[in-house]
């Protein structure tokens, strides 16, 4: 399992979630991903920890609580939805 952790502030790193979410229990991996073209974080974070009752906790305790000044948005990070074929738009068979 993975938890997402939305509305973060763009000064978050890496080091900052794990102290937060160590609280809680064991943090295996944090992942920010970036904006391809500006480099910069995108506003959101997916963490993972050692068993599904620290990361409830975490999920419970943190979803809509004040941090860096932002109102953090934490729950059970869905599974990545497989991308479709392109179908619109393209040229025609006629």
């Amino acid at each position: 399992m993975s938890i997402y952790v939305g509305n973060l502030s763009y000064d978050v790193n890496k080091e900052d979630l794990e102290e937060v979410f160590t609280e809680y229990g064991s943090v295996k991996r944090v992942h920010i991903p970036k904006d391809r073209e500006s480099g910069r974080m995108r506003g959101f974070a997916f963490v993972e920890m050692d068993s599904d009752d620290q990361e409830q906790e975490a999920i419970s305790t943190l979803d809509g609580a004040e941090w860096m000044g932002r109102t953090l948005k934490v729950n059970k990070a869905k599974e990545r939805e497989p991308r479709g074929s392109f179908n619109g738009g393209g040229r025609s068979n006629y």
